[in-house]
């Protein structure tokens, strides 16, 4: 295993903390940011509104249920664009090795640097020159210190070094090993699994047998091995449109026209970035707000407006089954690389 010294950063609930310190009167009142439409879904819930069982992606209608006194505020995306940027300019301080991994979130490798006290003096920088706090994880590797980062929210500091690195993870539910959502979760419950320490403790040849690849990697995962590198020129891993219909929609048009406007504006994207987009996705949310997704990676790489809706019309007419009200309808380009990237020709459909 290579040892590196990895830090770590996320932002305590970035998008309310901000709102908060902008207007000292939400300071200590229950803040959920996400619009003030009820059709709205919240993008995230200060700590005072998270007793309240609020989280992120809740729609803003259970949220309302649950929390009936808390103070809605729609999303302000170029404030909390401004104050990343900020937030960005001060880990330069530190390193040049960063991987961002959303606005408020990233990775930072220090290695043969004193990993604690630039986690002191990045939260430090942070909390004078921006009036905020963020919770910092140190570790060997990126699993680590993102789980040592959510070790002791809001404006948390962890270690957990390599002696301890065991017996840290040994009482974690399986969950919080990178990639297991609720079916893999089901999954691995059956088998009797539902502790890290009961993957630990389980023969890798099974777990192989069952997940294949992925169960050789949660099983080292379990043991705290992670031997991959903060990527300092990592691309965004997507970017796309979605909107929440103010009724719920099925009728092809609608949907077709939202379409089109997605692709053009994520064709300026891409054009601003630099980036030519391989796979194209939709999302639908439907009125039971059950999720699908389905998507075609295409052999060359784009970023023409018209190729993206073409593209995007045929996902929708050929992969989805539109017998159902839809509340919402997505478009996401991910795979995104640089012209001069080589490229491995091949379509999936």
């Amino acid at each position: 295993m290579t040892h590196r010294s990895i830090i770590h950063v996320d932002m305590d609930a970035f998008y309310a903390q901000i709102e908060q310190r902008d207007n000292p009167k939400l300071v200590g009142k229950p803040v959920i940011i996400g619009g003030t439409s009820s059709r709205g879904v919240v993008s995230t819930a200060s700590y005072e509104a998270r007793r309240y069982g609020v989280y992120s992606a809740m729609p803003i209608e259970a949220a309302k249920k649950l929390c009936p006194e808390g103070i809605y505020l729609p999303v302000n995306m170029e404030k909390y664009k401004k104050v990343s940027s900020e937030i960005y300019n001060i880990f330069k301080r530190y390193t040049k090795i960063y991987e961002p991994i959303s606005i408020d979130e990233a990775f930072l490798d220090v290695t043969g640097k004193d990993a604690l006290e630039i986690a002191k003096a990045i939260k430090s920088d942070i909390k004078n020159e921006l009036k905020l706090t963020a919770s910092v994880g140190i570790s060997i590797n990126k699993f680590l210190a993102k789980l040592a980062s959510e070790a002791d929210k809001p404006d948390g500091l962890t270690i957990i070094k390599k002696d301890e690195i065991l017996s840290f993870l040994r009482p974690l539910p399986v969950n919080k090993i990178w990639g297991v959502g609720p079916k893999m979760n089901r999954e691995l419950n059956k088998l009797g699994i539902y502790y890290v320490r009961d993957i630990q403790n389980y023969d890798i040849e099974v777990l192989m047998s069952l997940f294949g690849k992925w169960g050789k990697e949660i099983y080292e995962l379990s043991h705290g091995i992670d031997e991959r590198p903060v990527e300092p020129n990592n691309l965004s891993k997507s970017i796309g449109e979605e909107k929440t219909f103010l009724k719920d929609v099925c009728d092809i048009d609608v949907l077709l026209k939202a379409l089109k406007s997605y692709s053009i504006n994520l064709s300026n994207k891409l054009k601003k970035r630099g980036y030519l987009a391989r796979t194209i996705s939709i999302k639908i949310k439907y009125k039971d707000f059950t999720i699908e997704n389905r998507s075609v990676t295409l052999s060359i790489p784009t970023r023409d407006e018209n190729i993206i809706f073409d593209t995007a019309k045929y996902i929708l007419l050929n992969k989805f089954n539109i017998n159902k009200e839809i509340r919402l309808i997505g478009l996401i380009l991910s795979n995104l690389i640089y012209p001069e990237d080589p490229l491995q020709l091949s379509m999936k459909i």
